[in-house]
């Protein structure tokens, strides 16, 4: 039996993890901590049983230590940062302190209770990256792989970066046993509505534009938020320590594509469930126009990259991973999701859960148990 520290547990990927993990190791002890900022959303982990949930910060050193040593932690899986592009364009000081210093106060204090106290204990820190650290390919370019060299384009892939070598330094220097993945562009349920696909989904369904930024060609690989969950857990369960690991969804698309897939994925909807068209009124579809009609294109990021693509062999080799859901097929359940979770999105587009979160936890380590 292990017992895990999440960071960033109420967050997309992070709940999603929590979820597959639940469900595969049902004995394992499992502490999620999430500082619950504007993407964080403790009503994701609603319903995962026997989930300890605390509500506060990874910079909090003397609360991390506390949970090490009162939850007998030997994993911790790191998932907390700040993760959106046009954020850390427009605000790239929160990207440094939760993703740079955030990620070494959580080593000082794995170090700390692993190694320097007594007898060195059975442990892994697995740290959660992102393929965005390698900077940007052609059009012909190769693939990245994990030993592709490291040029990041924006703040949040350089403050990535940064974590990824910290992580990678406490292993040589001081024997922490750490791992790390880079993975590509998920999408799933629980995606807070500021990626791509949550956006345009909610948008379409408001009636409101989809913002395509340039030409609409950039390139991304595409990975099912569960296929990430199972990577993951064959890094920890068969990763060698000191090793990163890319973890992709094998389907590069421009994002022109995905955006094509899912109008066309909700006039399809709309024409299937006409209760839909009572529901959205101000969709197009509700009123048999094309939701493609919505398609805006606006002038594009500064320096957004033209292509990400994964080369996962490392990990097919080493690990025997493989994305197991296809976009065509994942796209259509993920869009399903949203459809009938309306409830979830509506609060946070209006920030009721806020005021729920006010009522029903403390600000720090007293949080309640799930």
């Amino acid at each position: 039996m292990a017992n895990l520290l999440v960071t960033g547990a109420a967050g997309f990927i992070g709940a999603n993890f929590v979820r597959y993990w639940r469900e595969q190791y049902p004995a394992d002890g499992i502490v999620a901590l999430d500082a619950l900022t504007y993407a964080g959303n403790v009503a994701n982990l609603d319903g995962v049983p026997q989930v300890t949930f605390v509500h506060g910060d990874i910079r909090d050193e003397a609360l991390v230590a506390g949970l090490l040593a009162t939850h007998d932690i030997d994993t911790l899986v790191h998932f907390a940062a700040e993760s959106h592009v046009d954020r850390s364009i427009q605000g790239p000081d929160a990207f440094i302190d939760t993703n740079v210093l955030g990620t070494h106060a959580l080593l000082k204090v794995a170090r700390a209770y692993w190694l320097d106290n007594g007898p060195v204990r059975p442990h892994r820190f697995h740290h959660v990256s992102t393929d965005e650290v390698y900077g940007a390919l052609g059009k012909e370019d190769p693939a990245f792989t994990e030993t592709t060299a490291y040029a990041p384009n924006s703040p949040y892939a350089a403050s990535k970066a940064a974590s990824d070598h910290l992580v990678r330094a406490y292993h040589h220097t001081y024997g922490l046993q750490v791992t790390t993945s880079n993975c590509s562009n998920n999408y799933g349920p629980y995606q807070f509505p500021e990626k791509l696909i949550p956006l345009f989904i909610v948008n379409a369904l408001h009636g409101r534009a989809l913002p395509i930024y340039g030409d609409g060609q950039q390139i991304r690989d595409w990975l099912y938020v569960e296929d990430h969950c199972r990577g993951i857990e064959r890094v920890l369960k068969n990763g060698r320590v000191g090793e990163c690991y890319n973890i992709g969804g094998g389907e590069e698309m421009a994002n022109l594509v995905v955006i094509d897939t899912l109008c066309a994925a909700i006039d399809r909807a709309f024409a299937h469930d006409p209760a839909l068209a009572v529901r959205f009124p101000d969709a197009p579809a509700a009123k048999g126009v094309p939701t493609a009609s919505l398609k805006t294109n606006v002038a594009d990021r500064p320096g957004h990259d033209r292509r990400y693509a994964i080369d996962e062999t490392k990990s097919r080799h080493e690990l025997g991973y493989a994305p197991a859901h296809g976009f065509a097929d994942w796209f259509a359940r993920t869009l399903a999701w949203y459809l009938d979770n309306e409830d979830w999105w509506r609060a946070i587009m209006d920030g009721s859960y806020r005021d729920w979160i006010e009522v029903n936890y403390e600000t720090r380590s007293g949080a309640a148990a799930r």
